[in-house]
């Protein structure tokens, strides 16, 4: 069955998304195979992928992000959702927050396109596609979980972490969490026309902004604990749409 939808998941979700029953999928693209699995949320398929691949072995920078979108726009899926761990800037916003970003700041330098060949230019005014971003909101809402309306996510390349000088620049620039993957995707999908929204999960606060170092570990924990909400809220957010 085609999928209407898809789900990517990023640590902690992409795994869970995978034990989930259904058939394997693969879609031919000019940028690669993407495999993933087709699975029933809300009553309706829905193709759901890893982004760091099985076993997560893939690190941010060398995911195939054009795939991605190709695959999307290929299968003409109504929307993208998407999972993302992040540290906050926002010291309110501890682990296990919630937010739907509305915005983001690039600073990952990968320059990744699908117009090497071509001039096109597309808006960006709305980063984050308001329709699934409003469906995310409108779950949340429902389940009785508290999400954050608005965050502006920055990309930085990874796979290392940020350093607390880098963290202060950032907030001056206005960003409220720091990950590596969110502004590649939506850049990409926008190119694609595939509406796409992210659903950040905070796991820690940003470098320098705790007494203690960062630890991959902990992220993985506080995205295991997440998990189920997360992925309730996505199928609550596919059955509104």
């Amino acid at each position: 069955m085609k999928p209407e939808f898809i789900i990517i998941g990023g640590t902690g979700i992409g795994s869970r998304l995978a034990e989930l029953p259904g058939p394997s999928i693969a879609v031919p693209t000019r940028e690669g195979m993407v495999h993933g699995k087709v699975v029933q949320f809300a009553g309706k398929p829905v193709m759901v992928l890893q982004r760091h691949s099985a076993g997560h072995k893939t690190p941010p920078h060398r995911v195939n992000y054009k795939s991605f979108a190709l695959c999307a726009k290929s299968l003409k899926v109504k929307g993208v959702f998407a999972s993302a761990a992040v540290g906050s800037l926002v010291k309110e916003w501890g682990p296990g927050t919630l937010v739907a970003c509305d915005d983001f700041l690039d600073d990952s330098s990968r320059q990744q396109t699908l117009f090497d060949r071509e001039v096109i230019h597309r808006d960006f005014t709305h980063p984050f596609d308001p329709t699934l971003r409003k469906a995310l909101l409108d779950s949340a809402a429902k389940l009785g979980l508290e999400c954050q309306p608005q965050g502006t996510y920055l990309t930085g390349n990874g796979p290392r972490y940020e350093t607390p000088a880098e963290i202060k620049m950032y907030a001056s620039w206005g960003a409220n969490l720091v990950g590596m993957t969110a502004s590649t995707e939506a850049v990409l999908m926008r190119e694609a026309m595939v509406p796409y929204a992210c659903l950040a999960v905070v796991t820690n606060l940003a470098a320098g902004m705790s007494d203690g170092e960062l630890n991959h570990g902990e992220v993985v924990d506080v995205m295991e604990t997440r998990g189920p909400d997360v992925l309730r809220l996505f199928e609550a957010a596919i059955a509104e749409l």
